[in-house]
């Protein structure tokens, strides 16, 4: 499973160093430097991490964070300058995962955005959640103990919709995420593949809010 991490980052030095080590571990890196661009890619990729500096030219990042929590709830990395119990606490308050101050070691960086990856459920080669298990490496999923028959994006769908459990992912998102943001097709084609999927499903874990989007029943 390619992992794609979104760095932003004004600094190039800092930047460059933590993109290459980054990569070096093993992901696939997107970076930026301010916050306007950081919010177009967003919408452009799906990222299974974000990693915010504070202190941004355009949108800073705490306001990027705000809206990064307006589409899902993937895991977001503060990395700063500013010191103090106060930024730190505005940080979380804004639903941020963890936050690291400047200088760090670069080791620290990398054994933080393992852990963020790891509790998101993105390193685990199995999800599970009530009775579905999915297999991300296999495009499998299972209920029960039995498997279901899903296509490619169906089960891109349902992944999706269990990493972000309990929060409603409008019809734009999925489609962006799914389908990518160039995609010309409209929000008919998200209500085929979401009518097929619960017709697989042996019960309807998938929710409707109208003139929205879907999610994930919370109580699984």
């Amino acid at each position: 499973m390619v992992i794609r991490i979104l760095l932003v980052e004004d600094d190039e030095t800092i930047r460059n160093t933590v993109k290459a080590f980054l990569i070096e571990a093993g992901y696939v890196v997107d970076a930026c430097s301010d916050g306007n661009a950081a919010y177009e890619k967003f919408y452009e990729q799906t990222y299974q991490l974000a990693i915010l500096d504070i202190l941004l030219p355009g949108m800073d990042g705490y306001q990027l964070l705000r809206e990064f929590r307006k589409l899902n709830n993937t895991p977001i990395l503060m990395m700063t300058a500013l010191s103090g119990d106060e930024n730190e606490i505005k940080a979380f308050d804004e639903k941020a995962d963890d936050y690291v101050t400047k200088p760090f070691r670069i080791q620290v960086l990398l054994k933080r955005v393992e852990a963020l990856l790891r509790r998101s459920g993105t390193l685990e080669k199995v999800i599970r959640i009530g009775k579905l298990t999915l297999l991300p490496e296999s495009f499998k999923a299972v209920y029960a103990e039995k498997e279901l028959k899903l296509t490619l994006k169906e089960f891109e769908i349902l992944l999706l919709l269990v990493q972000n459990k309990g929060q409603t992912l409008s019809h734009e998102i999925i489609l962006s995420r799914i389908w990518g943001y160039d995609f010309n097709g409209d929000e008919s084609t998200i209500h085929t593949h979401i009518k097929n999927l619960r017709r697989k499903l042996p019960e309807n874990m998938i929710k409707t809010v109208r003139g929205v989007g879907y999610y994930l029943e919370d109580s699984l």
